[in-house]
């Protein structure tokens, strides 16, 4: 394996929204890294003939992509999923760079996205304490940092799907398998302490292990959380997620504050502490998030049911 000591990859996974590939891909070219950059980006096939034509919409698309410095598409001839598409395409350019940017089709980057990413995965290569990167940052009036927190960067042990980084160490530590499931299923204290990073996280690994979920994420997170590691996260994101349209395999409608920016960070970050400092308020209110979005899910059950 060879390690790329220049910029990381870029790792983009698209399926039938062209749209949504647009508006990423767009605002990529827009990165002041971008002509610096190689992209890669993995096409699934369709799961039914019922997505074909948007699939191809998709892939005529991409090939007219130009601004980066290379540009390989993988077009799947059989349907991955998602899940098994990024393991398997991040595993891949992983192997060979040594560490990988991982965006899906529907995120809005700033210009300083991939300045922000790289730069954090120079600064913490060698703090193995770090498990991943991500560019997203739930909105600043929902955060409500502290005045007295002057940091442009934050820590959680929770990674972040929406936009992220690791390194190939990380990543081939990975147990996909989950082979203690058997063990932390019947432990109230481990999934009291996986819970503290949102009380969606067990549901999710529940029902990933009973068949009902099938997500890489759920897995990446449980890693980090058995690893005891964090992720480094941005004051002001560089991210907006505008899959929240019922268009995407895991995303709803949710007009809330705590998914919505109306501004990225136009700015990069000079300053990565070394020490990692987890900041009560910061956490509570990052958790908050996710304690709103199974209130909602549970709303939304709730509501099909009296309807019936």
């Amino acid at each position: 394996m060879k390690f790329n000591k220049d910029l990381a990859p870029i790792v983009l996974f698209v399926y039938n929204r062209l749209d949504h590939t647009q508006l990423t891909i767009e605002s990529l070219q827009k990165n002041i890294l971008a002509e610096e950059s190689e992209l890669y980006i993995y096409s699934d096939a369709a799961k039914n003939n019922n997505s074909s034509h948007m699939i191809q919409e998709v892939r005529n698309y991409l090939k007219s992509v130009n601004g980066f410095k290379k540009i390989t598409i993988i077009e799947r001839k059989k349907n991955f999923g998602l899940a098994a598409s990024i393991i398997d395409g991040v595993s891949s350019i992983i192997n060979e760079y040594g560490k990988v940017i991982v965006l899906e089709d529907d995120l809005v980057t700033s210009p300083y996205f991939l300045q922000f990413m790289n730069d954090s995965l120079d600064n913490y290569k060698e703090t193995k304490d770090i498990f991943s990167i991500t560019g997203f940052s739930f909105s600043t009036k929902f955060m409500n940092f502290p005045k007295s927190y002057l940091s442009d960067i934050y820590f959680h042990k929770r990674p972040m799907s929406w936009s992220w980084a690791t390194w190939s160490d990380r990543w081939s530590n990975i147990d996909w398998d989950v082979k203690d499931y058997d063990s932390f299923k019947i432990s109230i204290k481990q999934q009291y302490l996986f819970n503290r990073g949102g009380p969606d996280l067990t549901r999710m690994l529940k029902n990933q292990m009973n068949g009902k979920l099938d997500s890489w994420y759920i897995r990446w997170s449980y890693n980090a959380f058995k690893q005891n590691k964090y992720t480094v996260y941005p004051k002001i994101s560089y991210v907006n997620n505008i899959g929240h349209d019922n268009s995407g395999v895991h995303c709803s409608t949710d007009e809330d504050m705590i998914y919505s920016h109306t501004e990225l960070n136009q700015e990069k970050v000079t300053n990565f502490p070394k020490e990692i400092k987890l900041v009560g308020k910061i956490l509570n209110n990052f958790n908050k998030a996710f304690k709103i979005k199974v209130f909602q899910k549970i709303k939304e059950k709730l509501i099909k049911i009296f309807k019936k």
